[in-house]
């Protein structure tokens, strides 16, 4: 386990599909050998309707499988939009592998929250994880670590006031911060449970706030706005949550905090690329000053004096106004500029919120938006994700997804307040900061949230032998009645649909040949399209038109017929006839994609027709109208079948091109003229092209009687 959650980080956070397939591989053949393996049958016997097992220390409740079915259910959401048809049956297909991934990872985390240590163990893959993207791109940063594309630099201040902001291994610094928040939340309020009570010893206290600094000061180098706040909100929740903690929590978290404004400070002013010894220095400076700081204050506030209390807490409320002051002088000027990106957002989510109205209940499929918001967008934006993770969902599974998100992050926050109040923290940067931006893409984002959750299982386990149905009755509040009427109806659906329905040995059977059709296809579909990956990789190496290259293209167009990209490329090396029968079969599976429909036409206009061309342009543009160089793309195509007609004695019918040609000319005209008019956004400098103007005169002069 610790060792999956390790591949995500280091794997860009498994946003990318390309990512996802070695993961995917290795997880399945870890839940094949632990089902194989694991004790006693715990997971088949809670499958059978038996409350909860005992093997030696462990038990396992059927409710806890809970966090295996939600995972589930999404992915069946996207299997019946690939079977159906969707947007893109390839994005749909990339969500469904996604999410089965998800639904493996829940499973094993279950079986080691059940497990004897598993307590332990998850505390360490949680420390390793975070450890892990904390310290590497604190070292890049410092010029230690070679990160690539680990921090992004921009002149623009609406992004970054320092001109470079830190993306880390996720290389998305808005991800990044939030991920990194969660982390630090978590340890500090761990710090701040080893601070309450009576002094400790010097090196226990190092060890619990050990980890705050660099969490703290990797937060602030990301200059995420939303990760800040929705970390700040969580701080401030476990700080009203828990009275009897909140001077620990202020003790811990004082010192640490100021000295990573300070590094963050110094590392802005040098945008992000220090010297590598003054950068070390820096960073040895003020993880020694944290360290010996908080170790001041706490003496301080166990001295038992007066003085010394009066002292230490003014000390520490200092230090939090320092560090508040020196973080926003350094971000001021981003926080100034940043109007424009609220601005853009909210369009983004007007424009989502329309196209989810189309489809509200069952949406579109995976990646809607991706394949979609150039056809829907109100002024030419650049936004490839909707930066809502809520929308996205929306927009993808409708309100059958956000029903059972809902319900998946309800059931947990529940749990999570009752057997393990102090993750409740970072659970809450996960759900706050999701809704805000795309994390919820980061496979590795769900994961920590799943982690987190198994991890309240295991400390309930490690807590009593009480069964979570008894712990469900401890309290007559309606919250607490509505969730054990859950806990009961899923218990009892259980045993109805496995232990009377069927019984015996067939039932094991059955719950055996389920999981080994689930785990099966999940390995056979995602081998197939690594495969595919990796034979369209060698086809782009190999130079353009040769057989070699021809091959690799349709060993990979055979193994994964759904990507466009695969079988425009393959298109390319094919006659005609068989070009475009591979185009149409792909266009099924991506109706909206602009491209296809550009290659068809480009197809029908060598031949010299230029009315089915014509048809297949209009319909390109109308799915990517702000693209400048698709309209020119598309006029310079227009141009060549009117000519190639002429050449060819068709002169009606190269007049009638000729016409097609000029009324998408006038219709981009009249669509540049817009957004210059209405001074819209114009991230994609869409703006009418001079070589569009010549072609189009040429297009006029045919049209009216006139040769080329």
């Amino acid at each position: 386990m610790a060792a999956i959650l390790l591949a995500g980080c280091l794997r860009r956070g498994l946003y990318h599909p390309a990512d996802l397939y070695p993961v995917i591989l290795m997880t399945g053949v870890v839940v094949l050998f632990s089902l194989v393996v694991y004790k006693r049958g715990v997971l088949i016997r809670g499958i059978d309707g038996i409350a909860s097992v005992r093997s030696e220390s462990t038990r396992l409740g059927v409710v806890d499988l809970v966090h295996v079915g939600f995972p589930l259910a999404i992915m069946v959401c996207y299997a019946l939009h690939a079977w159906a048809g969707s947007v893109s049956t390839q994005g749909s297909i990339h969500e469904l592998l996604r999410w089965s991934l998800l639904a493996m990872f829940a499973l094993l985390a279950v079986l080691l929250a059940a497990s004897k240590g598993g307590v332990r163990w998850l505390a360490f893959g949680w420390q390793l994880a975070g450890g892990v993207l904390v310290l590497s791109g604190i070292l890049a940063v410092c010029g230690v670590l070679p990160l690539p594309y680990g921090v992004m630099r921009t002149a623009d201040p609406e992004i970054s006031s320092a001109g470079a902001r830190l993306g880390g291994l996720l290389q998305y610094p808005n991800a990044y911060g939030a991920v990194v928040g969660m982390y630090a939340l978590e340890r500090l309020t761990a710090a701040a449970g080893v601070l309450a009570g009576r002094a400790v010893p010097a090196r226990r206290l190092f060890a619990a706030v050990l980890p705050l600094m660099p969490a703290q000061a990797a937060l602030l180098l990301s200059e995420s706005r939303g990760a800040w706040l929705a970390t700040g909100c969580a701080a401030a929740a476990a700080f009203l949550q828990q009275r009897g903690a909140r001077l620990p929590l202020l003790l811990a978290l004082a010192a640490p905090l100021a000295c990573a404004a300070w590094l963050y400070r110094q590392l802005a002013a040098a945008q992000l690329a220090p010297a590598p010894v003054p950068g070390l220095l820096a960073l040895a400076g003020a993880w020694a000053a944290a360290l010996l700081g908080t170790l001041l204050l706490c003496r301080l506030w166990h001295s038992g004096g007066p003085a010394g209390r009066a002292t230490a807490l003014a000390a520490t409320v200092l230090a939090c106004i320092a560090a508040a002051l020196m973080a926003a002088a350094s971000t001021a000027e981003r926080f100034a500029a940043g109007v424009g990106t609220g601005a853009s957002r909210l369009q983004l989510w007007r424009d989502a919120l329309r196209l989810w109205t189309e489809a509200a209940w069952l949406g579109h499929g995976g990646d809607t938006w991706r394949n979609m918001f150039r056809a829907i967008q109100s002024s030419p934006y650049v936004g490839g994700e909707v930066h809502s993770g809520l929308l996205d969902l929306a927009l993808d599974t409708g309100l059958l997804g956000i029903a059972l998100i809902a319900g998946w992050i309800f059931f947990t926050l529940r749990s999570i307040r009752r057997f393990a109040p102090r993750l409740l923290p970072p659970v809450l940067v996960f759900v706050l900061h999701g809704i805000l931006d795309f994390d919820w893409s980061y496979a590795l984002s769900w994961m920590l949230f799943i982690w987190l959750a198994a991890w309240a299982v295991a400390l309930r386990i490690e807590a009593g032998p009480v069964s979570s149905h008894q712990h469900c009755l401890t309290n007559d509040r309606v919250e607490t009645h509505i969730y054990a009427y859950v806990c009961s109806y899923i218990r009892t659906w259980t045993r109805t649909s496995f232990s009377y329905v069927i019984s015996g040995h067939v039932k094991r059977y059955v719950v055996v040949f389920m999981l080994t059709c689930w785990l099966g296809s999940t390995v056979w579909i995602t081998a197939r399209y690594a495969w595919a990956d990796m034979q369209y990789r060698h086809a782009l190496t190999e130079p353009v038109g040769t057989t070699e290259s021809a091959q690799y293209l349709r060993s990979a167009h055979r193994l994964n017929p759904s990507r466009p990209d695969l079988a425009i490329s393959l298109a390319r090396t094919l006659p005609q006839a068989e070009a475009e029968f591979i185009l149409l079969n792909s266009l099924s599976h991506s109706p909206g994609n602009p491209d296809l429909y550009v290659e068809l036409g480009r197809l029908e206009a060598k031949s010299g027709e230029g009315k089915q061309a014509g048809g297949y342009f209009i319909s390109a543009i109308t799915l990517n109208r702000y693209d400048a160089i698709t309209q020119r793309t598309v006029l310079y195509w227009m141009e060549q079948a009117t000519m190639r007609e002429f050449s060819e004695g068709k002169v009606r019918q190269a007049q009638k091109t000729a016409a097609l040609g000029i009324e998408i000319y006038e219709r981009y005209k009249e669509l540049a003229s817009q957004v210059n008019t209405e001074r819209m956004r114009n991230d994609r400098r869409f703006q009418l092209h001079p070589s569009s103007s010549l072609t189009a005169e040429n297009l006029h002069r045919i049209a009216w009687g006139g040769e080329p």
